[in-house]
């Protein structure tokens, strides 16, 4: 229901992407009304003298760390549109005990420091004395969510085959499963409070039954390590595990082989240098409810499953489904037709990109010849750089045009200059051939 502005001039868009109305809502039926902002202030101007309350307050105290408040309208007007989106989230979680508040880069800096703010134009959550960074897209749905997220356990208990199926079904996102004894075991607590550390990014689970943990041949004390889109967990060696183990674990193997672009994360996962190879992202385009998007997809899992073992190889799959108002601006930067599938390099701070070539529009590459490209992009011969090399000859044989059109103005003007001179002379011939006659008379 609400509409986000495009990005301009990089890839990377500032956490300033925000609806453009949150008002103007066609009216709905009793039962399906989305919100409309009540007009109350419910964001808090944080400063050195109010944040100590603030936090002490609330369960949850959502912080915007922002620019000073700009001179121009229209930034201005961008700095009230953000604003909106923190009251209606926090008109929408009123009863969740949770606190809005925003702090002035610059005016507030005291506090800034105090708290440890240190990106501006981010979203700060402090939880009981955990400082987590919401790095989506700046949207009142997308920030509901992640919000509620956080207000759940950090751990959830599958006890029947049913939970277990929608466990199974969760193939998008990197899960951990446990077996326990109980909610007392002390190795309960070391993976509840590893699964802490994640909140809410990752998901943990865990089972205290048995049947529960046959299913999912998990032995006492054993913990699963799911990777997105592989058919086989990984498990945690050396059981029991403590939390500093299990968080060490999970950091060291958090990238995936292929993860999908969300919105929850999507600016963690496309800058993070740890997600990309010295400045690149392997970046595939499918839809996945198109016949097509659907096939490339399965290929890309079957690619991404034989060579898990690789450890620069990452590829960020892109639903363009789910950011439907980019479309544009990625084909226009990227100069791909959306509507197919696509695969290519892509750099995280110009955007340059190269994409593998489909000449056959009926038929998708086979796992193979996308297995040979991404060894390719892999070893280095195939890179932005190489696009950019392009541009550069072109410009080289645009300079050399333009030296070719100076010479030929040169030698236009030489022979002006010649024919002046010419006719100069002649001028001066007459005038002596009159003079003569002068004086013969």
């Amino acid at each position: 229901m609400w509409s986000i502005q495009p990005p301009s001039g990089h890839l990377r868009p500032p956490h300033s992407l925000f609806p453009l109305s949150l008002l103007d809502v066609a009216p709905a039926e009793k039962g399906l009304e989305f919100p409309r902002y009540d007009g109350k202030d419910r964001v808090l101007d944080i400063n050195d003298r109010n944040y100590r309350k603030a936090m002490n307050k609330y369960s949850m105290l959502c912080l915007l760390y922002h620019e000073p408040i700009p001179d121009s309208k229209e930034l201005q007007k961008k700095h009230q549109m953000t604003e909106m989106v923190l009251e209606l989230v926090a008109q929408v979680l009123e009863e969740k005990d949770i606190g809005f508040g925003m702090v002035d880069a610059k005016k507030d800096a005291k506090v800034a420091k105090k708290l440890g703010l240190d990106e501006v134009d981010s979203v700060y959550v402090f939880k009981e004395d955990r400082v987590i960074e919401f790095d989506g897209l700046l949207s009142a749905n997308t920030m509901t969510e992640f919000l509620l997220d956080l207000l759940e356990d950090p751990v959830e208990v599958l006890d029947n085959a049913l939970e277990l199926k929608a466990f199974n079904r969760m193939d998008e996102e990197i899960r951990l499963v446990g077996f326990f004894k109980n909610q007392e075991s002390e190795h309960f607590e070391a993976f509840k409070e590893a699964a802490e550390q994640f909140q809410p990014y990752i998901k943990f689970f865990a089972t205290f039954e048995k049947t529960v943990a046959k299913q999912l041949t998990l032995k006492m004390n054993e913990v699963d390590f799911y990777e997105p889109f592989m058919e086989e967990p990984v498990t945690i060696p050396e059981k029991p595990h403590s939390e500093e183990e299990l968080v060490a674990f999970i950091t060291k193997h958090r990238r995936p082989t292929l993860r999908k672009l969300r919105a929850e994360d999507m600016f963690e996962t496309w800058v993070s240098r740890e997600d990309d190879i010295e400045g690149i992202h392997i970046v595939a385009f499918a839809e996945e409810e198109d016949p097509d998007g659907f096939e490339f997809l399965e290929i890309l899992k079957e690619v991404a499953r034989d060579n898990t073992h690789l450890p620069d190889l990452s590829i960020v799959w892109i639903d363009p489904d789910d950011f439907s108002l980019l479309i544009p601006y990625w084909e226009k930067t990227f100069k791909v037709d959306l509507f197919r599938p696509q695969i290519g390099v892509v750099n995280v701070t110009d955007a340059d990109s190269v994409w593998m070539a489909m000449d056959d529009e009926e038929d998708l590459p086979t796992a193979q010849e996308l297995e040979d490209w991404i060894e390719d992009v892999l070893s280095g011969k195939v890179n932005t750089e190489d696009d950019d090399e392009e541009d550069d000859d072109d410009d080289d044989d645009d300079d050399d045009d333009d030296d070719d059109d100076d010479d030929e103005d040169d030698d236009d003007d030489d022979d002006d200059d010649d024919d002046d001179d010419d006719d100069s002379d002649e001028d001066e011939d007459d005038d002596d051939d009159d003079d003569d006659d002068d004086d013969d008379e």
